[in-house]
């Protein structure tokens, strides 16, 4: 079944390269903003399954998306990823990915580790 997934990242190249690596997947549908303030307008009219949200982004950053996202009944049920530079692969990988109870991916990341990582969380109920 083909998943939802909405990217917001403030660079137009990473949310161009990632929904190209993951839609060739087969198994997303992928929308794309570039600004922190455009998600919760993307989320209402895409319904996403999943949000990779950039931690960083000038405008709003992705701690308040986040809160913004679960302020609002209708998608306080989306799933998050947050996808960051501050952080290394090590850092994620030793924490398995969870970093204060959130799910993290380093940038850049690997389609595999993205896929992997989004069906991991995909999963959980």
């Amino acid at each position: 079944m083909t998943k939802r997934i909405l990217l917001v990242d403030d660079e137009p190249a990473i949310t161009r390269l990632t929904k190209l690596n993951l839609e060739r997947t087969g198994n997303y549908i992928v929308e794309t903003v570039n600004r922190g303030n455009q998600a919760i307008a993307a989320a209402k009219a895409f319904k996403p399954d999943l949000i990779l949200l950039d931690v960083m982004m000038p405008d709003m950053g992705g701690d308040e998306v986040s809160a913004l996202l679960k302020e609002n009944e209708s998608l306080s049920h989306i799933k998050i990823i947050f996808m960051t530079a501050i952080v290394t692969h090590e850092e994620t990988e030793s924490m398995g990915h969870i970093i204060g109870g959130q799910t993290y991916l380093a940038k850049p990341a690997s389609t595999e580790e993205m896929v992997d990582t989004i069906e991991k969380v995909l999963a959980q109920d």
